[in-house]
């Protein structure tokens, strides 16, 4: 009797990755030349994984959130799961942003996934959801390379991340 193998998708920043790049984007826009005198701050709030931009205008949060993608995408964040939002406008010129780290798959997302997979006709191939990630299972280890082959191929608007292989 075949065992079913199965892997499971996800998809998350290392959180203290991301604490470090904020520190880094802290400690340049503190020696560059062109935040002189600037009020450009970068909070870090771990518990809701949001990042907090503040700049005396546009074009300094233009640099500041281009210093910020830079320093995650060295330290190894995909640059897929950092929204930036809208720039809000506070007192005088001064903006605000706030840049969402997404640490799970959505429903929407891994409903999409789900039927993508089950679309593609892969035998024996079963998916499922299991909270913020999704579980794929099979009898045929090769159907399962097949599978992640095929996820690698597409654009679900994540990072996805491929772990817990079990045969």
């Amino acid at each position: 009797m075949a065992t079913n193998s199965s892997f499971d998708i996800s998809t998350g920043a290392d959180l203290q990755e991301v604490d470090n790049a904020v520190n880094q984007t802290v400690k340049e826009i503190g020696q560059r030349y062109d935040f002189k005198g600037s009020q450009a701050t970068v909070d870090f709030d771990r518990a809701n994984a949001v990042i907090k931009l503040f700049a005396d205008d546009e074009f300094r949060m233009k640099q500041l959130v281009d210093v910020l993608l830079t320093k995650c995408a060295k330290r190894g964040v995909p640059a897929k799961n950092i929204k930036v939002g809208d720039y809000e406008p506070a007192t005088g010129t001064a903006v605000r942003a706030t840049a969402t780290l997404t640490q799970g798959i959505d429903q929407e997302t891994a409903k999409k996934m789900t039927k993508a997979i089950k679309e593609h006709g892969f035998k024996k191939v079963q998916a499922s959801i299991q909270g913020d990630e999704v579980r794929v299972t099979s009898p045929s280890r090769d159907e399962l390379q097949a599978v992640i082959a095929f996820l690698r191929s597409q654009d679900f608007g994540i990072e996805l991340k491929f772990g817990n292989y079990r045969g």
